[in-house]
């Protein structure tokens, strides 16, 4: 048997679990890179049995898994990848599990860019490294507004902490309810325009859809107060990244703290990469040891329960 884990960018698979029980039973590959071409990714996944996906890394669709004839199992981590076309290897005999994702270390980031962004700490840093002293003037978190856009798993759990900082917190998504509000002591906001003209700090947690991409675009930036920040650490073509670079240039929002792209890893020459007044991270959310333990740890599982005939954390379409 032949397994591959794709997407391991810093080398930490093999270091994060026990694969010890796997490698009696087949060979390990590990990739480090991404490939974006679909022939060259077939031909490099084709001898495999086993492939051991991160999140949405690598996109899995029919048109390659079709071209994978060796292929019996997907160990993707978290409950759910919409990158994998889960239908057709349900129909191919291909089984798909998952492991569990704990629900802590974006919610950090979300408050690591917030700080950052408030306090300045890269143009202040900068200043000390080249022998200067105070730059700018910093904005408190406490008696400032959160808008929270998605109140699910994640934003919640940004709300509870926001509550530690002493926010005001408000909250609006399509589907969201006075009754969820009022269950997190969230204020409920009726317009999704109604949150951006009133808070300090947007942060969005949704699912990346049709109803949400592009949803901070040109129109929603005219909206927020001219000294707000906005933070995505949910996915990237939620923002539209020419819109977000238009305001911030000509000030109509004071920055944004970005820690998900349209393009992964993002492109040397990407103009976000040179935007005065962003905060830019390479996807941190979910890379934490505490994550990659849950997740590899997982994957051992996955794997060894599959091949005893008993798969756990089956994902079905």
């Amino acid at each position: 048997m032949r397994i591959a884990i794709l997407d391991d960018y810093q080398n930490l698979a093999l270091a994060s679990a026990d694969w010890s029980g796997v490698k009696s039973h087949g060979d390990i590959t590990v990739f480090h890179d991404t490939l974006t071409n679909g022939a060259a990714l077939a031909k490099r996944l084709e001898p495999f049995d086993v492939l051991c996906v991160m999140r949405e890394r690598t996109p899995l669709p029919a048109s390659l898994l079709e071209n994978l004839p060796n292929l019996k199992l997907i160990v993707t981590t978290g409950k759910r990848n919409d990158a994998i076309d889960v239908t057709y290897a349900n129909c191919h005999s291909i089984t798909v599990c998952g492991t569990n994702s704990p629900s802590t270390a974006t919610p950090e980031l979300t408050f690591s860019l917030m700080l950052g962004l408030a306090r300045g700490v890269v143009p202040e840093n900068t200043s000390m490294r080249t022998g200067g002293w105070q730059v700018g003037l910093g904005q408190d978190l406490a008696g400032s507004t959160l808008g929270i856009i998605g109140l699910g798993r994640l934003g919640a759990k940004v709300a509870t902490i926001a509550k530690a900082f002493d926010m005001r917190i408000t909250a609006w998504s399509q589907n969201l309810t006075k009754e969820r509000c009022a269950e997190l002591g969230v204020e409920y906001m009726p317009s999704k325009d109604d949150l951006l003209a009133d808070a300090d700090f947007v942060t969005i947690h949704q699912r990346l859809s049709e109803r949400t991409a592009g949803m901070m675009s040109t129109d929603e930036f005219k909206c927020m107060k001219k000294t707000a920040y906005l933070i995505n650490t949910s996915r990237g073509p939620i923002v539209d990244d020419a819109a977000l670079i238009e305001a911030v240039n000509n000030g109509e929002i004071a920055g944004a703290g970005l820690d998900v792209y349209d393009i992964e890893p993002l492109p040397a020459s990407h103009p976000l990469r040179t935007c005065d007044g962003l905060l830019l991270t390479p996807h941190l959310g979910y890379v934490t040891r505490h994550t990659w333990d849950v997740f590899y740890g997982e994957t051992v599982e996955a794997i060894l329960a599959w091949l005893a005939g008993k798969p756990v954390r089956v994902i079905t379409a």
